[in-house]
């Protein structure tokens, strides 16, 4: 293919002339190289390998698409910093906002039917074993089978994650997605007609197979078809739709917790939005990038794989059917993922997320779900409503009140993480936020050990919890999730992920009131303070930072 004149050009020299005055030390020649998605250009290619015989086995030779910098470097005797002249210029998709908003919304309705389930279950619970207003004749439920209600969704959750692990890569993730909907239809109405407990327990786990099937897919749809430059920002925007559910949880609580049998509409609202996300998802095409790794696998036609990305890429940009742009891109991410697949050695098995640098991003992305649950992030929300009535706030009515003051201000923090994602990158917000955990459950230790008469110090270290986890474990622990893993095992990667993340959420969940009552809620705060500590240590020393990098360039800085 001959060279375009629109081709960015494949070198930048710049020399500079040392000041008259200074006395330098000899320049040394820089030559740098990053990953970019412009056009191959063969012609180009063998250009440089006759001039630059010495560089013969960069990627640049095999296939994968560079762009050099070439500057001079001069080290001056008085020891000022060396300077780089290098050129970091990257490319970046045009796009119009309005063309992403509905690839983003529909799938981010599943995030925001996870958070809703988190906000109701919590007033649902009071209601449920209140003897005048839970409607039931079985309202006198143990602290097993509370436990059991409350985490009902989590242990589906956790099926669900299994469940797509075999079968994610092969139903594609905008039919996932599809499937999820219906689940949370079917558990909600199911839920909220149970004519007893178990008919709940099961409505409940298929709701929670839906919540599975939801954080696996939706990440993944979103952070494939939205351009590079914004991924951040909206796979934290799906957080921030996670935490409007919590919060319309909650509202609705307050709104029905003091009416007969209200945990019935509680659990029964989320049913007309799963039917939205629903219909939303079946309007939208399938992820063009999942489309090109189909075809990459070889599981059907090639020429009919890339027409129907294509057309999935054109459809999703809001452009004509086959335009120039969406040809270009489709053609460039399909280099990228045959590079990036084949270069693999492995064959693709079962056991591979648990070799190379599959294995490292599974250490990370686990790492960060698993510290997310076992710091008491579902104890702290599931449980908001009996923890803020030890606080004095007795009346359910008045707990569920303080518990949507709780989501207000988590909505509030979550939209100061969105905002800074891309500005100031993943590790500060990490760093930060656990540190600010790592406080508050200290304080809410303290609270129940010595600080007692004095309640707003439990609602001042929820809110700090609270703020805390929005601008870090939250947000960025998902977005990371489905950033690092490489292209062969993204989707089983994800799974598995998606897997320690609902275990150790159920195991958590289920656990507290036991351990609430073996340790006191001094010591269990105590200790999810304490691996707090721990998980701050992990970031620290773990976890890279993956701002401004395209996904094909985070795999390349995992694999090193």
């Amino acid at each position: 293919m001959a060279c375009s004149a629109l081709t960015p050009p494949l070198f930048n020299l710049k020399l500079s002339q040392s000041h008259p005055t200074r006395r330098t030390k000899p320049s040394q020649a820089l030559i740098s190289y990053t990953q970019i998605s412009t056009q191959s250009c063969s012609t180009c290619n063998a250009h440089f390998k006759a001039k630059f015989s010495s560089f013969s086995k960069l990627p640049l030779l095999s296939g994968r698409r560079v762009r050099f910098h070439v500057g001079v470097q001069k080290e001056y005797a008085s020891g000022e910093e060396d300077e780089s002249l290098a050129s970091d210029a990257t490319y970046q998709e045009e796009f119009a906002w309005s063309s992403v908003i509905l690839p983003f919304l529909f799938p981010a309705l599943g995030g925001l039917l996870f958070g809703y389930d988190i906000g109701a279950t919590s007033g649902a619970a009071l209601s449920l074993q209140s003897p005048e207003l839970s409607g039931t004749t079985w309202f006198n439920i143990s602290a097993i089978q509370l436990g059991l209600v409350v985490s009902g969704s989590l242990y589906g959750a956790l099926f669900g994650s299994i469940l797509a692990y075999p079968i994610a890569d092969f139903l594609g993730r905008r039919r996932e997605l599809i499937i999820a909907a219906v689940l949370y239809a079917l558990g909600g109405l199911i839920t909220a007609y149970a004519p007893g407990l178990s008919v709940l327990l099961i409505g409940r786990l298929l709701y929670g197979l839906g919540i599975g099937l939801t954080m696996h897919g939706a990440p993944l749809y979103i952070a494939e078809t939205c351009p590079s430059q914004i991924r951040g920002t909206l796979v934290s925007l799906n957080e921030l739709f996670i935490v409007l559910g919590i919060l319309l949880g909650y509202v609705v609580g307050s709104l029905q917790v003091d009416v007969v049998g209200g945990w019935r509409y509680m659990f029964g609202v989320s049913a007309p939005i799963a039917l939205i996300m629903g219909l939303g998802m079946w309007s939208l095409p399938p992820s063009p990038r999942w489309l090109l790794l189909r075809a990459v696998q070889g599981k059907g036609s090639l020429q009919d794989y890339k027409e129907k990305a294509l057309i999935a890429m054109s459809n999703l940009r809001g452009r004509p059917p086959g335009d120039k742009l969406s040809e270009r891109q489709i053609e460039d991410t399909f280099v990228s993922l045959k590079y990036a697949y084949e270069d693999q050695e492995s064959d693709g098995s079962f056991l591979e997320v648990f070799q190379g640098p599959s294995l490292k991003a599974f250490l990370i992305g686990g790492g960060l779900v698993l510290f997310q649950q076992i710091t008491g992030q579902p104890s702290v929300l599931y449980y908001a409503g009996s923890i803020l009535q030890t606080a004095g706030f007795s009346a359910a009515s008045d707990a569920t009140r303080v518990s949507v003051v709780i989501g207000v201000f988590k909505l509030l923090m979550t939209w100061i993480a969105i905002l800074k994602v891309d500005n100031l990158g993943r590790r500060p917000l990490l760093i930060g936020g656990v540190s600010g955990i790592a406080v508050s459950l200290l304080l809410l230790s303290a609270y129940y050990k010595f600080l007692g008469g004095f309640p707003f110090v439990a609602v001042a270290g929820l809110l700090l919890y609270v703020g805390c986890y929005q601008i870090s474990f939250g947000p960025i622990s998902w977005l990371m999730v489905s950033e690092i893993f490489p292209i062969r095992t993204r989707g089983r990667g994800i799974s598995l992920a998606v897997l320690t993340n609902f275990g150790s959420n159920a195991l958590v969940t289920f656990a507290f009131l036991p351990l609430k009552e073996l340790l006191g809620a001094e010591n269990l705060f105590l200790l999810f303070g304490a691996i707090a500590l721990l998980s701050l240590v992990f970031v620290v020393l773990v976890v890279p930072e993956t701002k401004g990098l395209s996904l094909e360039e985070i795999e390349t800085k995992i694999s090193k």
